[in-house]
């Protein structure tokens, strides 16, 4: 047993997606939040300012002294958790291979797309993922960059973010997929747009519930489980408070009160 705090990090707000479906399948385990909103969106940096992102975040939430860590972020675990996953001393997992399990549980005709950012989609991690499991299945792959944006501007579901759907996904209507792996923690906040564009036919999947089941199964044989009667959560982001707890709201569905903003520069 261990009560000390989970530690969740994302490029922005968007990781607050899987944090939701941490809360309801793990009401006992507390958390820690980290969204570098101030250095969004990291899918169109460079490998190298990736990592070096990505090691500010983690070092940040160990000195917070959380027992494991979530890279809620696609860019994150397919660039830089390769590298730096076996050197922080505490269990890390990432957002790639649940999504990639979930596609295969759900594609009925073995035509799955991938949309994520650009530094996700160059990585292939996606594509070796699911054929690594079933060779036999087609995929698609589409970089939408602007997505991300849209996101963290809280433009969810108007005519602008329709029409840069639109745009983006053409040419996985014309593939006709059967299924749609939303490769990035900011994109099932655009579902419904996303869903209108594509289609009631094609079933998105976001790696949410597949991480939450994969968390509470690490947690379990690595002995980390907690025993809290009631959860803590704290919030912390590297730009706007205010912006923070508006668009965190939105997601969460609940009020946000222990938000702070930190300077990564000093980790």
């Amino acid at each position: 047993m261990d009560n000390r705090p989970i530690g969740v990090f994302d490029s922005g707000l968007g990781g607050l997606t899987v944090v939701k479906e941490i809360m309801k399948q793990l009401p006992s385990e507390s958390i820690i939040y980290f969204g570098d909103d101030g250095r969004a969106p990291y899918g169109t940096k460079s490998r190298e300012t990736v990592i070096q992102y990505t090691k500010q975040d983690m070092a940040f939430l160990l000195s917070m002294d959380v027992k494991l860590l979530v890279a809620a972020c696609n860019t994150i675990s397919a660039v830089a958790l390769p590298e730096l996953s076996t050197t922080v001393g505490v269990p890390v997992l990432g957002v790639i291979e649940s999504g990639a399990k979930s596609a295969l549980k759900k594609t009925k005709h073995g035509r799955i797309g991938v949309i994520a950012t650009p530094a996700t989609i160059q990585s292939g991690v996606y594509y070796e993922a699911i054929k690594k499991v079933n060779p036999g299945v087609q995929i698609f792959s589409k970089a939408c960059p602007l997505f991300v944006n849209l996101a963290e501007e809280g433009w969810w579901d108007n005519e602008i973010a329709r029409m840069v759907a639109e745009e983006y996904l053409k040419e996985l209507k014309q593939a006709q997929i059967d299924t749609l792996v939303l490769g990035c923690t900011h994109y099932p906040l655009l579902a419904d747009t996303i869903r209108k564009v594509m289609g009631d036919d094609v079933v998105l999947v976001s790696s949410a519930e597949e991480l939450a089941v994969a968390l509470k199964e690490t947690l379990r044989k690595e002995n980390l489980e907690s025993r809290n009667e009631t959860a803590t959560y704290r919030y912390y982001t590297s730009d706007s408070v205010e912006k923070f707890k508006k668009l965190g709201k939105m997601i969460l569905g609940q009020e946000i009160a222990n938000i702070e903003r930190v300077d990564l520069e000093n980790y």
